[in-house]
């Protein structure tokens, strides 16, 4: 087998694998290295101590483990039982958690010991979940994971049933909701051809948390079942993804903007220690890209590139560096011609090319998505056969999307609308700042008026005359109207490890009553 294409065309599985290249390594971490070979047997060892604890077809299984091989097991045992594993967020709450391993059905709880405290109060609440193992050490009210393991045979189970994976949604109005399906949708040719690890040739490093579904599917599912290997970093930093990817050689892996931000802005003389020649293709999504930072990456990786629209709900589009250099800011075009529109405010109106609205995209015939026992919510996502993910951009005379922010991001000031996304981009070349944030907060004349957030790069002071700086360059470069009315310096701006930034944070902590404004 030479490509993801034949690798997803005909079940391939780590038992596949094993048979095949039992040797290999399927998973490098700092917690331990599993071959195709082991990683098999434990996950066979698993699926039947799943089934011994009464873990059956289509019951949940909630998965709250660190970027370690263990958690690699567990996938792969789940997908061999029938079962529906949802991977939860460990920076939750024990509150937190334990609504999502009650709302998803558990009838497992897999937890780090890393995280016992919140493990074990998340399973108490959430008073389901008979089944509960400990990764890493005791936590308690778990039994130990290789204890579990070791009482079971690793040879490959006869009776392998096909399992799912629900995520669930980050929560940003409400409760977040399991984006739940029955069946797989078609996986386009465009994401196969793109997506190919050549069988003995390829190595995926996974910069993100495994919790997170662009990792998860983009740095785990689709290379394992590929045959490739892949190192999984415990926390990310520039350096260290720079010398993983010169020490293994790394051919394949996916970053997020702010990811590139910070690699750009490492000294010349870790640059130039770093062996990036190996890289055939780097991922990124998740979050709008500026132009001058992905241009720089691309100058200094080569066009290896590959930027895709997506959430947990579906995929919209691909762009190759080819393509974007074509069409500079562009997230891609969709396969098919009818798969994006753009309505307007009502969602009733689909809009000319270069007008601004709400994207919405093609459901698939076969796997479209609900959210887990919400009607209502499932229902208000959709218009006709389309849905939303509450993003705001236009296509182009061509065809090619350009997104400008999230509807819930939009500032409105006197009457205007306010893309921050488009100051943020302007802002995060300076070479004072590391990362921005640029939130609409309560003005008694304009209704709101624009605020950046701004952390700062090591060496630079906060000051006033650096904020005015700030203003005055974005001046030179936007409309008056869209540039910040105040510039406010934070030790940290509140990014999850994937790369997302929690705006609604900081909106409300602007928007607290005791709130300077």
């Amino acid at each position: 087998m030479e490509s993801f294409r034949e690798a997803a065309t005909s079940g391939m599985t780590p038992a596949f694998w094993a048979a095949h290249q039992a040797d290999v390594a399927a998973v490098i971490s700092p917690h331990g290295d599993r071959t195709f070979g082991e990683l098999n047997a434990n996950a066979n060892r698993l699926a039947r101590a799943l089934r011994a604890r009464g873990v059956g077809p289509d019951d949940g299984v909630a998965l709250m483990v660190s970027n370690r091989p263990e958690f690699v097991e567990v996938v792969a045992a789940v997908q061999r039982i029938g079962a529906r594993l949802t991977p939860i967020n460990w920076h939750l709450t024990a509150e937190e958690a334990a609504y999502i391993v009650d709302d998803c059905e558990a009838a497992a709880f897999v937890a780090d010991a890393r995280f016992a405290g919140v493990a074990a109060d998340a399973g108490a609440r959430a008073g389901a979940a008979p089944a509960r193992l400990a990764v890493g050490g005791p936590i308690a009210g778990f039994e130990d994971y290789p204890d579990a393991l070791a009482a079971e045979d690793p040879a490959d189970i006869d009776d392998p049933i096909p399992g799912r994976t629900m995520f669930y949604t980050s929560g940003t109005t409400g409760r977040p909701k399991g984006v739940h399906r029955t069946e797989d949708p078609p996986r386009s040719d465009t994401a196969v051809a793109l997506l190919a690890h050549p069988v003995g040739e390829s190595l995926h490093l996974c910069t993100g948390p495994l919790y997170h579904a662009a990792p998860f599917s983009f740095s785990l599912a689709i290379p394992l079942v590929s045959g490739c290997g892949v190192v999984l970093m415990d926390a990310w930093s520039p350096e260290e993804t720079l010398r993983l990817i010169t020490e293994h050689h790394v051919t394949h892996t996916h970053l997020v903007p702010i990811m590139f931000h910070r690699l750009l802005a490492v000294s010349e003389e870790v640059k130039a220690q770093a062996d990036v020649s190996s890289l055939r293709l780097v991922l990124h999504g998740a979050a709008p890209c500026p132009v001058p930072v992905k241009q720089a990456i691309i100058d200094w990786w080569g066009p290896v590139v590959v930027e895709y629209y997506a959430a947990t709900e579906g995929v919209g589009t691909w762009v190759t560096s080819e393509e974007w250099l074509r069409k500079p800011g562009t997230v891609g075009r969709p396969a098919e011609v009818d798969h994006i529109r753009i309505l307007d405010d009502t969602g009733a109106s689909e809009l000319p090319p270069g007008e601004v609205g709400t994207v919405f995209l093609k459901a698939p015939t076969t796997g479209r998505f609900d959210y887990f026992k919400d009607p209502d919510k499932t229902e208000g996502s959709y218009r006709d056969d389309y849905y939303t993910m509450g993003d705001v951009g236009f296509l182009d005379e061509d065809g090619y999307l350009f997104l400008t922010d999230r509807s819930a991001n939009l500032i409105i000031s006197g009457g205007v609308n306010i893309y921050p996304a488009e100051v943020e981009a302007e802002l995060v070349v300076h070479p004072a700042v590391a990362d921005v944030a640029v939130i609409g907060v309560p003005d008694d004349e304009w209704g709101e008026s624009v605020l950046a957030v701004v952390e700062l790069r090591p060496g630079q002071e906060a000051s006033d005359m650096l904020a005015a700086e700030l203003i005055e360059h974005c001046r030179a470069r936007l409309a008056r109207f869209k540039c910040p009315k105040r510039v406010d310096f934070i030790d940290q701006l509140p990014r999850s490890d994937a790369g997302k930034l929690y705006k609604r944070r900081l909106r409300d902590q602007y928007r607290a009553p005791s709130s300077t404004q």
